[in-house]
């Protein structure tokens, strides 16, 4: 009992020992915040307030006095003997306020600012170090810090009978505040090693708790808060890059200021403010070393809808002479929106901004994502040899299954009891309500699954329209993980109530690759298909709620396919398909291929082909389930032959075909987007018109335009009709640009794009397609149109105009109106 009394005294005392200091600092005249000022104890003690003055410290003892500066300012000191739990320090303008010192008309700010340009090679350690290494420690939270909600009983009547003065706890605050006081309300920690060799830096996650999953969501752990490096051209934030504040060209869009000096590791540090002349760029403070012209820490911050601030830190390695990375922080917190606001699926919400600037804030408004990331056993210029480089992040198959003691030898801090809290009731949450299962569920759902079992049903069987077939109804789907991780099985059947024949396909595959997930199978199909249709076999599978372009087709072919493939990620950054078809075809419309003094109304083809998706610029994580593009990047490159295999298995014809594709996206600050697509075929020797190029026209042979009113397809042209151009080689071009959506009223969103299209094309041999009339694409093909998505609930409006060579006599065959849909899930 005495050795528990004393530990009990001692643990009381180093509690005693701590003392904090929170505060923000203002202009005595105006009241508004003043960003990064300088604050100092008598003891040494120094830092710097945030972007919105504020700052909040922690010291092992009680300083006398606390002294704030700013540039401009008289400087103010307080005494720390009055008791209060937050300061609010006003500061008045000098009289004479100095403006920035200038030297021969030179901010010295940017000549500092200059150096530091100029020396980010000898600076940069992925530049100037051969290789390092070293294990993090990253956690992530999203809560609230209890002390700033108010959460007491709020309301009190009095009762009618008794007079009595009763009080009634209604307030939502009150409930969140007992939570946030015992738990937050998301946690996940993950483990790392860092790996670099130039140019290369790989992240392997060695452990990852997420609480309440027993599996961690893979694509969160890729998920990008800040930029590894500060030397980037582009600085990210919460997956916006931004023009960095030290970028070759800075100077003509940043301002700087030099605001005070301080140190760290026992170097002399140069604290500079910057901020960019748009008002929606960065701001925050460098603080550069005088010495190399390096950054030894720095504060990026953007505020608009959402505040987010980054914070790098860094230790000076004398050995090496570089400042290198050893802490990251990032933190979200609210800003200024008159609409509420939704982060990570939802797990932050915040509410509008009320237009009474007195009104009082929800307890929603203090909660705040707040991720840190420290470094440890760091090794530089080591012998090191990076595996699967390729692979951006790699997690290992045991990641979510470590035991606590792995977690106490790689925590560099111990959990609060709030963390701890959190799991055990998380852990308990997720469990009871099945929000694992419901999350798969969620994901197989969006893909156009509905898992039963063992077996996930593809809803895109369910029911379709086309003019040939009428309306098209069936069943399939294909085996999931809980059947077998090795095996897969998948078909459908379906019936058309127009042409009234039964459609299917049955086909099974073997997973021969794990890290590659390299399948090989088999299949057979008896289908329709759209002809001189162009697809690419790695394509991926995208689910529509309906398909608008097939509604109006109406000339098809019927194939029945033996199909035998290879389907790898073996090759880096890439997606291949290998394969080989047999098939009898028969024309389902009025066709006749004449070739080599024979007429060929139905006809047999055997091929092999190679198909491949190749995305450069992406980053790839590798996860126990398989590998994930968890970073988008463009541009993208799609490439597919195809060649006849004479005199095998009764093949009619000798022929080839080659395609190929290139996509480009670029997303703007403000929010617009641009895209480009380039796509181009060509196919040579002998083949019908069934297996030729048609462009993807969408439009109607009617005579009234009201009449050809459908719904617009994604890549399509709009005002070219069904049939009208074939070709066996063309070129396609597409440019789209999209504006930020405007809100015209509150529930009337429209986005507008902007699209125009052209292709070019020929045919060969024209001489052989006996029994469709048909146009060429020689002299070119142009349209261009305006999109209005999402005006009212995803419903939208479009409309298109044909221009140029192939333009037609009567001025509304030119025009083409179409509805849009866009289904926007939130993702």
């Amino acid at each position: 009992m005495k050795r528990l009394f004393l530990l009990f005294l001692f643990f009381t005392l180093s509690l005693q020992a701590q003392f904090q200091v929170n505060g923000i600092i203002k202009n005595a005249e105006t009241k508004k915040a003043l960003p990064f000022a300088t604050i100092k104890t008598e003891n040494g003690f120094s830092t710097i307030a945030d972007v919105d003055g504020k700052f909040n410290f922690l010291l092992a003892s009680q300083p006398e006095t606390l002294t704030v500066s700013y540039v401009g300012y008289e400087p103010k000191t307080i005494s720390l003997f009055e008791i209060k739990t937050f300061f609010t320090l006003y500061l008045s303008p000098k009289t004479n306020a100095l403006k920035e010192v200038t030297i021969t008309n030179v901010n010295p700010a940017n000549a500092i600012i200059a150096k530091v340009i100029q020396e980010k090679e000898n600076n940069n350690p992925q530049k100037k170090l051969r290789s390092f290494q070293f294990k993090s420690y990253n956690k992530l939270l999203v809560t609230a810090n209890p002390d700033s909600i108010v959460g007491k009983i709020d309301t009190l009547f009095v009762d009618g009978v008794s007079k009595e003065k009763i009080a009634k706890i209604d307030s939502s605050d009150y409930k969140f505040k007992k939570i946030i006081d015992k738990q937050h309300l998301f946690l996940t920690e993950k483990v790392s090693q860092f790996q670099f060799e130039k140019p290369i830096l790989k992240e392997t996650i060695l452990g990852t708790k997420m609480a309440g999953f027993k599996e961690p969501i893979y694509e969160f752990l890729g998920f990008s808060l800040q930029s590894f490096s500060i030397y980037d051209e582009k600085y990210e934030l919460f997956e916006t890059k931004y023009k960095s504040p030290i970028s070759k060209d800075a100077l003509k869009e940043y301002r700087y200021k030099i605001l005070d000096t301080t140190s760290i590791d026992n170097r002399q540090l140069i604290v500079l403010y910057f901020k960019n002349k748009n008002k929606k760029g960065l701001e925050g403070l460098l603080y550069i070393d005088p010495e190399n012209h390096a950054i030894a820490k720095a504060i990026m911050r953007i505020r608009g809808v959402l505040n987010i601030t980054g914070i790098h830190e860094f230790t000076y390695l004398t050995g090496e002479k570089i400042w290198f990375p050893i802490r990251k922080n990032f933190k979200i917190v609210k800003g200024k929106s008159k609409e509420p606001t939704k982060i990570l699926g939802g797990r932050i919400e915040f509410a509008a901004e009320d237009d009474d600037s007195n009104s009082k804030k929800a307890a929603s408004d203090f909660t705040y994502l707040s991720s840190e990331m420290h470094a440890f056993d760091i090794a530089v210029n080591s012998n090191l040899k990076i595996k699967k480089s390729f692979v951006a992040i790699e997690v290992k198959d045991n990641a979510n299954k470590r035991d606590e003691t792995f977690w106490k030898q790689n925590r560099t801090d111990s959990l609060d009891k709030r963390s701890e809290k959190t799991y055990v009731v998380l852990d308990s949450i997720i469990t009871k309500e099945n929000i694992e299962k419901k999350i798969k569920f969620g994901r197989k759902i969006i893909n156009g699954y509905v898992p039963f079992g063992p077996f996930d049903f593809d809803l895109r069987y369910l029911l379709s329209y086309n003019n040939y077939e009428g309306f098209r109804v069936g069943i399939g789907g294909i085996t999931n993980d809980s059947f077998s991780k090795k095996l897969r099985v998948e078909g459908y059947t379906a019936y058309g109530l127009k042409d009234e024949t039964i459609k299917y396909n049955l086909g099974m595959a073997f997973r021969i690759g794990n890290f590659s997930n390299s399948w090989i199978g088999g299949s057979y199909t008896d289908d329709v298909r759209e002809i001189a249709s162009t697809t690419f076999a790695t394509d991926k599978r995208v689910f529509k709620l309906y398909d608008p372009r097939p509604i109006n087709i109406s000339t098809f072919y019927n194939h029945k396919t033996w199909r035998g493939y290879i389907e790898t990620k073996i090759i880096p950054k890439t997606e291949t398909v290998w394969q080989f078809t047999h098939s009898e075809i028969s024309p389902l419309f009025n066709y006749t291929f004449t070739y080599d003094n024979h007429l060929y109304r139905e006809f047999t083809m055997s091929t092999a082909m190679f198909s491949i998706q190749w995305n450069p610029f992406s980053d790839f994580m590798q996860t126990p389930n398989g590998k994930i593009e968890y970073e988008k990047r463009f541009p993208k490159f799609s490439f597919q032959f195809t060649k006849s295999l004479p005199n095998f298995f009764a093949n009619d014809f000798n022929f080839g075909k080659v395609d190929a594709r290139i996509e480009y996206e670029k997303k703007y600050l403000n929010g617009q987007k641009s895209a480009v697509l380039l796509q181009a075929g060509y196919a040579f020797g002998a083949l019908p018109i069934t297996h030729l190029y048609n462009t993807s026209p969408n439009n109607l042979t009617k005579d009234n335009l009201l009449q050809r009113i459908t719904i617009a397809g994604k890549n399509s042209f709009e005002t070219m009709y069904f049939n009208e151009f074939f070709s066996s080689e063309f070129v396609m071009l597409q440019f789209k640009h999209g504006f930020k959506r405007v809100e015209l009223f509150k529930k009337v969103k429209p986005s507008l794009v902007l699209v125009t299209r052209m292709a070019w094309g020929n045919l060969q041999h024209q001489e052989r397609h006996i029994g469709i009339s048909y146009k060429t694409l020689n002299e070119g093909f142009f349209e261009s149109g305006i999109e209005l998505n999402q005006i009212y609930k995803g419903f939208g409006l479009t409309g298109f105009y044909r221009y140029g060579p192939n333009q037609l006599p009567r001025f509304e065959d030119n025009l083409a109106v179409k509805l849009s849909f866009v289904f926007d899930i939130g993702f």
